[in-house]
């Protein structure tokens, strides 16, 4: 490292990419440091993954309880307490936060507390305290959005979802992405009345038609409210704190306790003075990178959803660590392909998607593409009242029939993806498919005996 810096590399913020990149390079003995306004951990640790899985697991024992009567169990049900559920989530968060906080110490990772902006491309001022580093990355994450509509201020976002201390008994969600999804279905399945209000047609329109519809008619047979094509123009506040939607032809739609916009996230950015360094962004502010996460000034990188890609925490720690590699352990192509990336929803059922859809492979090969598919009900529901779907497509190509899409929506999804996206990274075939020998009884089976 130059003597005139302070650190030999700086990352703004201590999210996901932000931690992973300092803690490589710490281990290859770069003096590095953390900013940090909030808590440690970032989105995902505070307002993001983590609290939403076990509320996606609460929602989960409910849908169980419902359940055990039909496997003999003389359960009942005698209420849920929110606040229980909440205090133990934040005590689990705040040992994380506690966790990463010794981590730092103990990897010689200084944090610093506060809000950076950049002076040049190799100078911040935090708080009024100029700090200089040889290079920077910059990883503040994203923030969600709220409508410029008159009362939008009435609604909260995600962030505030997690703030609840409360459990809304009437809530309106706003927006049709995987948040949206994830937060319906958890809250209906504790126990609030839900309202999904969606601008255009569909849910989760990037995913492959099969998982947005088998999803949709699963939300609506567990009494989710859905309202496809809806322009909202107004949020009201009633005297007695209720909130009333009003659409783009002047009708109320109903009365809710809560109203939760879940729209879609834009790059934290605001204040950061992208200017003063040369960074630039696209038409939507997110910092443009090359494929080393290189931004527009050649020793300040960025990660992780700021850039815009692939909005995920394992993305943002895999791209951290082979930057790290690169630059301080003579990796020189070390990057990573944002390629076959695989992702889960936690609905109720959960999704598991790796690769392209139909949609997509159709696009880009036409009549070469062939599907496998199948829908089932597995051998859980089948002894419950209450029916979950489970759906399973893989979309292949060519004469060998090379899997290039993996798409899953069921119970068990979440977990079973994973290897089958080791299989479709490594070009595997539906022959290699067939080849592998069923784990049976299972629903994972099917990926490998569909005909």
């Amino acid at each position: 490292m130059t003597k005139q810096y302070d650190y030999e590399l700086i990352a703004i913020g201590a999210g996901s990419g932000g931690l992973s990149v300092a803690e490589r390079a710490a281990s290859y003995g770069a003096k590095c440091a953390v900013i940090e306004k909030g808590k440690l951990g970032g989105t995902c640790v505070n307002v993001g993954c983590v609290p939403k899985k076990i509320m996606w697991f609460g929602a989960g024992l409910a849908h169980a309880l419902d359940d055990a009567s039909d496997y003999g169990f003389a359960v009942e049900r005698k209420g849920f307490d929110w606040a229980h559920l909440i205090e133990k989530r934040e005590g689990y968060i705040r040992g994380i936060n506690n966790w990463y906080r010794n981590y730092l110490a103990d990897s010689n990772i200084q944090s610093i507390a506060g809000f950076a902006k950049f002076i040049d491309a190799h100078t911040l001022d935090v708080d009024g305290k100029k700090i200089t580093a040889n290079r920077i990355v910059v990883s503040p994450g994203t923030k969600p959005m709220v409508p410029d509509i008159k009362g939008a201020e009435h609604g909260i976002t995600s962030d505030g979802f997690f703030e609840l201390v409360q459990q809304p008994q009437r809530v309106a969600i706003v927006g049709s992405g995987y948040i949206a999804v994830e937060l319906a279905c958890l809250l209906n399945g504790l126990g609030t009345e839900v309202s999904l209000y969606l601008r255009r047609e569909h849910i989760l329109r990037s995913f492959d038609n099969m998982l947005r519809e088998t999803l949709l008619e699963q939300m609506l047979d567990d009494g989710v409210d859905i309202f496809p094509r809806t322009q909202l123009a107004e949020v009201r506040k009633k005297a007695d704190g209720k909130l009333c939607l009003v659409d783009a032809k002047g009708h109320c739609n109903d009365e809710f306790d809560q109203l939760i916009w879940a729209i879609g996230r834009e790059p934290n950015t605001a204040g950061m003075q992208l200017d003063a360094a040369g960074i630039k962004t696209d038409g939507e502010g997110f910092i443009t990178t090359d494929l080393f996460q290189k931004t527009s000034v050649d020793n300040i990188f960025a990660l992780g959803d700021v850039t815009g890609r692939a909005p995920l925490t394992p993305v943002a720690i895999a791209a951290a660590r082979r930057l790290a590699d690169r630059l301080y352990n003579n990796q020189t192509n070390r990057h990573l392909d944002y390629q076959n990336i695989p992702t889960v929803v936690f609905s109720h059922p959960p999704i598991g998607t790796v690769g392209l859809t139909e949609e997509e492979a159709r696009a880009q090969h036409g009549d070469a593409v062939k599907i496998y598919s199948t829908r089932f009900t597995a051998m859980y529901n089948s002894m419950t009242e209450h029916k979950v779907q489970t759906a399973m497509k893989l979309v292949c190509i060519g004469p060998q029939e090379k899997v290039i899409g993996c798409h899953i929506i069921g119970p068990g999804a979440d977990e079973m993806l994973q290897g089958f996206a080791v299989a479709v990274r490594m070009g595997a075939t539906k022959k290699d498919f067939d080849d592998t020998v069923a784990i049976h009884p299972s629903s994972a089976e099917e990926l490998v005996t569909m005909r």
